[in-house]
C-alpha cells in the first residue's frame, strides 16, 4: 500500500492569521481604486481689451481702435454671449482685483435693473450680459499684479539701470522686428476665435521667454527672469489661486473672461490641477462665427 506523502495542512496560528488579513486589506487598494473626484469645468476666454487701456506694451494706435458700442460689433458680440452662453456657466470671474468686488457689485446690481450707462469694456459687454441672461447673482473679481522680488523694486527706482534695462528690451525688440502696434479689429467673433486658438496660446508664451527675461545686469545673473517672475508668471499664479478661492461644487461651471495673454499661463494650471477640467471656448467661437456668416447670407 502506497504510503500518503501528502503533509498535513499547519494550522495558523492567531498572530499568522492578523498578518494575512493585514496584507489583504493594504493589496486591496490595487483593485478596487476609490473613485475620482470629479472636477469643475473651467473655459477660459480670452480677449482683447475692448476699450483699450493700452497698458500694455503692445499697443494699438487710435486710428485702429473700434467702437464697441457700434455696429456691426454689437452684433458681433451679442451672438459670441448667446454661444458661451450654452457652456451654461454657473460662475464668471473677470480680471478685476478682488479689493474692487464691492464696486463691481453695484456696478452688476444697475446693469440688472437696465441702470447702467454703455460702457466698452468687456466686462460690461460680455460678463454682465452673460450673467444677467443666466440670472446669475454675482461676478467674481480675481485679478492681481504679481509681486516682485527686492531686487527689481530696487532696480525700478534706479533711472539708469531701468533706462539700460529698457534699451536691452528695445534692441531685441527692434533686431527681431517685433510688431508693437496692434491692428485693427474688423470682426470681433474671429479675433476671438484666433486669440484662444490652443497654438497661438502656447506660441504667445514663448514671447515670455526672450526679451527681458534674458536680461543680466551682470554676467550669470538673473535680472530678466526676476523681472518676469514678478511680472507675469507670480501675477498668474496668484490668480489662478483666486480662482481656487470662489466658493464651488464639481456641479458648477466656472467662465473666466480675461486678458487673450494670460491663457499661456493659466490654461496649463487649470489643465494640470486635479480640481479643474479646462474647457476651450474655441468650438463655441466657431459657431458663433457661422452663425453670423449665415444671418449675412441671409441680407
Amino acid at each position: 500500500m502506497a504510503k500518503n506523502t501528502n503533509k498535513p495542512m499547519k494550522r495558523l496560528t492567531a498572530y499568522q492569521l492578523i498578518l494575512v488579513c493585514i496584507t489583504a486589506i493594504f493589496a486591496l487598494p490595487a483593485y478596487s481604486q476609490p473613485a475620482t473626484t470629479p472636477k469643475t469645468k473651467i473655459m477660459t476666454l480670452g480677449v482683447f481689451h475692448f476699450a483699450y487701456h493700452n497698458l500694455d506694451r503692445v499697443q494699438t494706435a487710435k486710428e485702429d481702435m473700434i467702437s464697441v458700442l457700434d455696429e456691426p460689433y454689437q452684433t458681433q458680440i451679442a451672438t459670441i454671449a448667446k454661444s458661451i452662453e450654452k457652456f451654461n456657466p454657473t460662475i464668471i470671474a473677470i480680471e478685476r482685483d478682488p479689493s474692487s468686488q464691492n464696486s463691481i457689485d453695484s456696478l452688476y446690481a444697475l446693469y440688472k435693473l437696465g441702470k447702467l450707462a454703455p460702457e466698452k469694456n468687456e466686462i460690461y459687454q460680455l460678463a454682465f450680459r452673460i450673467g444677467k441672461e443666466l440670472d446669475l447673482p454675482k461676478i467674481y473679481c480675481v485679478n492681481d499684479w504679481g509681486r516682485h522680488y527686492a531686487n527689481i523694486q530696487t532696480l525700478f527706482k534706479d533711472s539708469l539701470r531701468l533706462q539700460k534695462f529698457g534699451n536691452f528690451i528695445d534692441s531685441l525688440d527692434k533686431a527681431e522686428g517685433k510688431e508693437l502696434q496692434g491692428k485693427k479689429v474688423t470682426n470681433i467673433i474671429h479675433e476671438l476665435a484666433e486669440l484662444n486658438d490652443p497654438m497661438m496660446i502656447k506660441e504667445d508664451l514663448s514671447s515670455y521667454l526672450t526679451g527681458a527675461f534674458l536680461y543680466e545686469e551682470s554676467p550669470g545673473d538673473f535680472t530678466g527672469v526676476d523681472f518676469e517672475t514678478g511680472r507675469w508668471f507670480s501675477r498668474n499664479l496668484r490668480i489662478f489661486r483666486n480662482i481656487q478661492r470662489i466658493p464651488r461644487t464639481p456641479e458648477d461651471r466656472i467662465l473666466v473672461i480675461f486678458g487673450a495673454g494670460h491663457l499661456n499661463i493659466l490654461n496649463p494650471l487649470i489643465e494640470s490641477s486635479k480640481e479643474f477640467e479646462l474647457v476651450s471656448p474655441v468650438e463655441y467661437l466657431k459657431e458663433a462665427l457661422y452663425h453670423s456668416l449665415r444671418c449675412l447670407s441671409l441680407l
